[in-house]
C-alpha cells in the first residue's frame, strides 16, 4: 500500500490518496491509547479503494511509549468535554489538508471516521458534537465518553450509520460498556450495526467480516 506522511501545524499524518482524479470521500483513521498514525493500516484492506485515508498521530505522548487523545489517562472514563480538544483540533487539521496540494482532493466537509478502543471515543465525540461532518462511523473496541448521554435527547445522530464491534472477553474496556454505548447511539438517532464475538480488546475475525459487509453496504457519499 502507498501511503504518505505529512508534518502539519504540530500533527504527523500518513495517509493514502487514491490514483484516480478526485474529489474522493474522506476515512479518518484513528488509533487507540499508544498507538501512532502506522497502527490502523491494518484495518485499510476492509474499505474501498475509493477513500482518501487519513490517519492522524495523537497529539499527546503517553508514559508507555506512543501517543494518546489527551494528556493523561485518568482515574475514570473520559469525558466529552475531555475529548472535545482532540475532535477540535482534528476538524482544523482537516480542514488544513483540504488546502494542502497533496491531500487536497478530499471532500471534507462530511467524512467517515473509524477509530481503535480511545480512537473510538475520540470519534464518537467528533459525531456527537459536529453531526453536520460525519456521515458515518465505525467504533472498535470502543466506548462512548462519560456525558454523551446528555447529547441524545436532540437525536444529533439522526440519519447517520454507525457500525460497533467489541469482544466479550475485552479486559480493557468491559463489553457492557460497549453495549452501553450501543443504547445511547441508537437513542442519539443513529443506525447502529453492532458485532460481538468472543475475543478480546481487539477486532475479531467474525466482526472483521461484518465490518467489511457494513462499509460496502452504505449508499453514496453526498458530493461535498
Amino acid at each position: 500500500m502507498q501511503t504518505e506522511t505529512l508534518t502539519l501545524n504540530g500533527w504527523t499524518v500518513r495517509f493514502r490518496a487514491p490514483i484516480s482524479p478526485g474529489p474522493h470521500p474522506v476515512m479518518l483513521l484513528l488509533h487507540g491509547w499508544t498507538g501512532d498514525e502506522t497502527v490502523m493500516w491494518v484495518f485499510a484492506a476492509h474499505l474501498s479503494p475509493r477513500y482518501l485515508l487519513v490517519a492522524p498521530r495523537a497529539p499527546y505522548e503517553t508514559p508507555r511509549g506512543g501517543y494518546g487523545w489527551q494528556p493523561s489517562l485518568e482515574t475514570s472514563w473520559p469525558s466529552l468535554e475531555a475529548l472535545r480538544p482532540a475532535a477540535d483540533g482534528l476538524l482544523a487539521l482537516l480542514d488544513t489538508l483540504a488546502a494542502h496540494p497533496r491531500t487536497a482532493a478530499g471532500r471534507y466537509g462530511l467524512f467517515d471516521v473509524m477509530g481503535f478502543s480511545q480512537g473510538a471515543a475520540v470519534a464518537a465525540t467528533l459525531a456527537l458534537l459536529y453531526p453536520q461532518r460525519v456521515r458515518a462511523l465505525a467504533l472498535l473496541a470502543g466506548f462512548l465518553p462519560d456525558g454523551a448521554g446528555a447529547l441524545t435527547a436532540s437525536r444529533p445522530l439522526a440519519g447517520k450509520f454507525v457500525f460497533a464491534a467489541h469482544g466479550a472477553q475485552d479486559a480493557l474496556v468491559p463489553v457492557g460498556r460497549a453495549r452501553q454505548g450501543v443504547s445511547l447511539l441508537q437513542q442519539a438517532g443513529a443506525q447502529v450495526t453492532y458485532c460481538e464475538d468472543a475475543g478480546g480488546h481487539k477486532l475479531g475475525a467474525s466482526c472483521a467480516r461484518a465490518l467489511r459487509a457494513f462499509w460496502a453496504s452504505l449508499p453514496p457519499e453526498p458530493l461535498l
